[in-house]
């Protein structure tokens, strides 16, 4: 999130797309609700569902999967047509007066592509600002140049219309006009709204361009870094905000630092390749600091070595290389995984075109699974499975964990605030929590590598590893590190002052800004600096007072950065520092004290003498990004199974996206991939014999995979079986009635798998050119183990990945549906 739970109750138009809040995210309707009665907040709801968030909603808009880029496209168009656009704001804050390059050309120029697009991937030379003489960006105020980027940003979405928009998404054009009314009528500076978005945004061929969308419409309405505005992602579970903070991610280290390729065989070559540079006096260009953070993080790991030696210890990316989710089990499958930790996960039910992923799962040596329960994952080679065990050699340990309530230590929930969270009671059993399972692994790798030698055993054995007493690692002394603290002793000077501050070795760093690039600090998060200090932990705190009044709450728990609970909030404020609404004000200028006030400011300097977007090289908002690999614009495409044509142009899909089909048919792919990464494309013969789309979703009385919510008899019995959710006429059609037991297929499983039909009026067709095309739902949350179980809905969606994230389609792809 940019802002917080809390901030919600700021808003004036509260926007939840991709998501199902009411029911998924429960308590973030106490805020949406605030925000009604005292704001008199409307609140809109855009999804292909009638859900429990529809319900409550004053305006609801159905569209059709994997049309969420056209919808907002729409909306993108109609601010610039009714002259809703915040011009103050965008004229000073974001990059809507840059020039952009000559040669550039976009997908309104190219129908559907932009400028260097060679096969399956990009050039991105031509993506670029013009820059003057001292390569600062070269501008146009009145953005009237047609080479600027809210000219062409304009020209782009000139094509969605609404009645184009409407024909493809199959939203009622009523519907889709009130929606984009309502909401950009928050472009007054006195107005914001909020968006909400959770995996139904995300889980999808184009997820990451679906949220650009929403950052292109939040900055030309004015309503980022601003008391109820934003872009706030409803995490799928209690702490994804926190394992994506210290890089539970294939291409990211600790606090989002890049992480490195085998090109940059060196820290300096590294350093050289992902430190931007930025001419402009008044941009910040934050990542600047990237040395600092580099070089702390090192520190955190290896302490006792110097930098150089300690970054040859990381693994490199081999350039062009990918190591995400999806090519994980591509390469278990080829033999180049030997064994896996299934850590909390279940890959088994959670995967995309899960029965594939279950067999790629035998060629494993050895499997470790650490998890409360047994799950499908750790019982992939038992009769349950479908499987003869005899057939299995891979050996599996199934580690029983502690869960949260027996251990201590921290979350971070959506709103980036660390909490603490304290031990309760003992594990049961012989579980164990997960700081001890893997420190005992660390350690007694240690020993072995101390006693037996092997190919090279330096970053093991050099590995800085003592987090308090031998066999009882302290997640307090974990915090500490993530923090950091001086290995040695320093003196800092402030550039501005010229005051020195010393410095002792193991003094907490105070902040970030603290942190060096020689050595002399580490820290083992960089933007969790700030978090422990050397007289308390910051997460620990809980006084729930709030004398702003604004719900800041900045002594109850930590939020990064630096405890600012909204980020870049210094565009909440006008040139002269004064907050764009006066009654929700997220900071001001003190011009008697010199000093700002309110939230933790984010940046420094007077007001208007630095950009606002720190994080941003220039330092502006942008609305035309050079770092998407599918194009600087969002732009629609169909998702790779369709039975609709793209109206928007005549590129049905991008050209750019991770697919796995094409390698089948290329025959450069295992054959054991080869019957779960096949297609029903549109126009193929499969998408016809496959008519019917299909999203998976959750049901509150369930999480992620079930692995733990089958396991318990009170959610069990609330709900007991795999159902398929199916409209009215699509039942007609096809004569199933309710409660009777109906069978999914898709081209990847002709088998299928069996559920109960539930039918119901909260499932429409979708009209497309006077044919319909509907639409079925059902939950991931089933699997064979547990005390509840049920078909594995994840064995129908499709292997394909987004262009820039390779998170897999789980939203919208094609089944057909008879009774079992």
């Amino acid at each position: 999130m940019t802002n917080s739970w809390n901030d919600i109750q700021h808003a004036d138009v509260v926007l939840i797309m991709g998501s199902n809040a009411a029911e998924n995210h429960p308590i973030s309707f106490k805020w949406v609700n605030e925000a009604r009665a005292k704001r008199g907040a409307k609140l809109i709801h855009v999804d292909p569902r009638f859900t429990r968030t529809s319900a409550t909603a004053d305006h609801y808009a159905r569209l059709r999967p994997g049309t969420d880029i056209a919808f907002m496209g729409a909306m993108i168009n109609y601010a610039i047509e009714k002259d809703r656009i915040q011009w103050d704001y965008v004229r000073e804050y974001s990059d809507a007066t840059y020039l952009v390059n000559p040669d550039f050309q976009g997908a309104a120029d190219l129908d559907g592509v932009y400028s260097g697009l060679n096969g399956s991937k990009y050039d991105r030379a031509t993506w670029t600002y013009q820059v003057d003489e001292n390569g600062v960006p070269k501008r146009d105020v009145t953005m009237q140049d047609p080479q600027c980027v809210f000219q062409i940003l304009k020209r782009h979405y000139a094509r969605y219309t609404l009645k184009v928009v409407s024909e493809l998404t199959g939203t009622d054009i009523k519907d889709l006009e009130t929606v984009c009314d309502v909401f950009t009528s928050t472009y007054k500076p006195e107005k914001s709204g909020t968006i909400m978005y959770a995996m139904g945004t995300t889980q999808h061929t184009y997820g990451s361009q679906n949220v650009r969308a929403f950052s292109v419409m939040q900055i030309l309405l004015g309503n980022m870094g601003v008391m109820g505005g934003g872009i706030n992602a409803l995490r799928g579970e209690a702490n994804v905000q926190g394992s994506t903070d210290h890089a539970a991610l294939f291409h990211i280290l600790p606090g989002y630092l890049k992480y490195p390729l085998a090109s940059q065989p060196t820290l300096t070559k590294y350093n050289e390749d992902n430190t931007p540079k930025s001419n402009d006096p008044m941009s910040i260009n934050w990542w600047g600091n990237t040395p600092k953070y580099s070089a702390s993080l090192l520190k955190a790991w290896w302490r006792d070595v110097d930098l150089e030696t300690a970054y040859g210890y990381l693994p490199k990316i081999d350039v062009g290389k990918n190591y995400s989710y999806l090519p994980i089990f591509e390469a278990i499958a080829e033999g180049n995984i030997k064994g896996m930790f299934a850590w909390g996960m279940n890959p088994a039910v959670g995967a995309p075109s899960a029965k594939m992923v279950r067999r790629t799962l035998a060629k494993l040596d050895w499997l470790v699974a650490v998890d409360l329960w047994e799950t499908e994952t750790s019982a992939f080679w038992q009769k349950d499975a479908g499987v003869n065990p005899a057939d299995i050699a891979t050996e599996v340990f199934l580690l029983p964990a502690a869960s949260s309530v027996e251990k201590e230590g921290s979350v971070s929930n959506s709103s980036r605030w660390g909490q603490w969270r304290y031990k309760a009671i003992d594990p049961v059993g012989h579980a164990e929590d997960d700081l001890w399972i893997i420190n005992e692994i660390v350690n007694r790798m240690k020993d072995l590598y101390n006693k037996e030698g092997g190919a090279f055993p330096d970053p093991i054995l050099n590995l800085t590893w003592n987090y308090g007493k031998e066999g009882h690692p302290s997640p307090r002394e974990v915090a500490k590190e993530i923090n950091g603290y001086f290995v040695t002793d320093k003196e800092i000077v402030n550039a501005a002052t010229g005051a020195v501050t010393k410095f002792k070795a193991g003094d907490m760093v105070p902040g970030f800004p603290m942190l060096q690039d020689d050595g002399s600090t580490c820290s083992g998060c960089w933007i969790y600096c700030n978090s422990v200090s050397d007289t308390e932990n910051k997460l620990m705190k809980r006084d729930n007072a709030d004398p702003s009044g604004l719900g800041f709450y900045h002594n109850w728990a930590w939020a990064w950065p630096m405890n600012r609970r909204v980020i870049y909030n210094r565009a909440g404020v006008d040139m002269q520092g004064n907050p764009w609404a006066k009654d929700k004000p997220v900071i001001w200028w003190s011009g008697f004290k010199k000093v700002w006030q309110g939230d933790v400011p984010d940046g420094g300097g007077d007001p208007g003498a630095k950009h606002p977007f720190i994080m941003v090289p220039h330092g502006r908002a942008m609305l035309f990004s050079a770092g998407m690999n599918d194009g600087p614009f969002p732009e629609h495409y169909e998702p790779l199974e369709t039975n609709v044509q793209n109206t928007i142009s005549s590129q049905q899909i991008s050209p750019v996206i991770m697919r796995w089909d094409k390698k089948v048919a290329e025959e450069v792919c295992d054959p054991m991939l080869a019957e779960g990464c096949i297609a029903a494309t549109f126009g193929s013969e499969e998408a016809k014999e496959f008519p019917i789309i299909c999203s998976t979703y959750r049901v509150v009385e369930h999480w992620q995979t079930g692995q733990m919510t089958r396991w318990l008899p009170w959610l069990g019995e609330l709900v007991p079986h795999q159902f398929v959710e199916i409209g009215e006429e699509l039942a007609r059609e096809k004569g199933i009635i309710n409660g009777q037991k109906v069978r999914l297929t898709c081209v990847r499983n002709l088998e299928g798998i069996e559920a109960y039909a539930m039918v119901t009026k909260r499932l429409k067709p979708f009209v497309i050119k006077g044919q319909n095309h509907h639409m079925v739902g059902t939950t991931w949350h089933f699997g064979y183990k547990g005390r509840v179980t049920g078909a594995i809905a994840n064995d129908l969606s499709p292997y394909i990945g987004d262009a820039n994230t390779m998170i897999p389609e789980y939203k919208a792809f094609l089944v057909n549906i008879e009774k079992a």
